[in-house]
């Protein structure tokens, strides 16, 4: 699935409270759409790394009761006991198996020992698969049944989306444009320690931030997402200084159409977010205007990425003029 359906689905269960695994491969996201479904139904999120768990750390510590003279179970201080939320039980399959058996009896009956989660609260756990080369042990066939799996896969687009309302540096989101595969190059027949995936590009733009010079801006970029990556996308960077004047395209809707592929995948995103960042009615026209005269692909890119990000332009004056020019390629 990709994150926008897999939100839709982890959304429903929910509010059906049936407990949801969510596989895929590791840095593609899966506790940011956990954690975005819970923002977006304004619910509590508690996360949980089982793996750095004992199995006593879950059910609590038995104490005696003097007064029912009895032992009692302590349940943990983390575990929630009001309101509504989603209880994110993270790398669950990376538990021993000890903790993913003491986990049987919360996540089947919603209980585990004297503690019990309250009624507005779902479970919701994830994992790498087996195949990932991650520390992962095999779920049990009970613990299994107790879950709806759900796979994860990558989205390019659905990423683009996130970037721009996540506000990534553009250079990251235009390269991304320009060279889609590698947004996510994870191999685990290769036993590399730097890859790219939409975590890693995260650490890229937030190191693109800082004061490093050149070289250790390369060194540090390359053990994100590797040497070649870095290589390329520090080249294709430097292709900012070629684009047009975007504001003046804004704000007169003229403006140089570039004919380099890759100054015109920076000059879309660019555009873009400088539209999601500042918009008006004026500005937009004059986007649809400049559009008239790009390269159908990257015009279409751009009209897209604006309507992903909730913009409508059929009340647009310039709008008729796109669409009479280029409906037929959404068709």
């Amino acid at each position: 699935m990709k994150a926008n359906e897999l939100s839709t689905s982890i959304t429903a269960m929910v509010e059906a409270q049936i407990p949801t695994f969510i596989w895929g491969p590791p840095g593609i996201g899966k506790s940011s759409v956990v954690k975005q479904v819970a923002t977006a139904n304004n619910l509590a999120f508690i996360d949980l790394r089982l793996a750095l768990m004992d199995p006593t750390d879950l059910k609590g510590i038995p104490f005696y009761d003097k007064e029912q003279h009895q032992a009692l179970w302590a349940p943990p201080s983390f575990l929630p006991r009001e309101g509504e939320g989603i209880l994110f039980l993270d790398e669950l399959n990376s538990a021993p198996p000890a903790v993913q058996a003491s986990a049987y009896q919360l996540i089947l009956d919603r209980k585990v020992g004297e503690y019990e989660l309250p009624d507005g609260w779902a479970i919701v756990a994830a994992g790498n698969r087996e195949g990932d080369r991650g520390v992962v042990y095999r779920m049990p066939s009970p613990l299994a049944n107790r879950f709806v799996h759900l796979d994860m896969e990558v989205s390019v687009e659905d990423w683009r989306d996130w970037a721009f309302k996540a506000g990534l540096d553009e250079r990251v989101i235009a390269y991304i444009g320009y060279k889609s595969e590698d947004l996510f190059s994870f191999d685990p027949t290769k036993n590399e320690k730097s890859f790219a995936t939409p975590r890693s590009w995260e650490f890229v733009s937030s190191l693109l931030k800082s004061s490093m010079n050149d070289k250790l801006l390369m060194e540090t970029i390359s053990g994100a997402i590797s040497k070649e990556r870095a290589v390329n996308f520090l080249s294709f960077a430097k292709v900012m200084h070629k684009l047009p004047d975007i504001e003046a395209i804004l704000s007169s809707g003229n403006g140089a159409y570039p004919e380099e592929i890759d100054v015109l995948h920076a000059l879309a995103t660019g555009m873009v977010m400088a539209i999601r960042q500042d918009h008006s009615r004026d500005r937009m026209d004059n986007l649809l205007t400049y559009t008239l005269g790009l390269q159908s692909e990257f015009a279409v890119m751009i009209v897209q990425d604006l309507q992903r990000a909730g913009f409508t332009m059929e009340e647009q004056p310039a709008f008729s003029k796109w669409v009479g020019k280029f409906a037929y390629l959404l068709a």
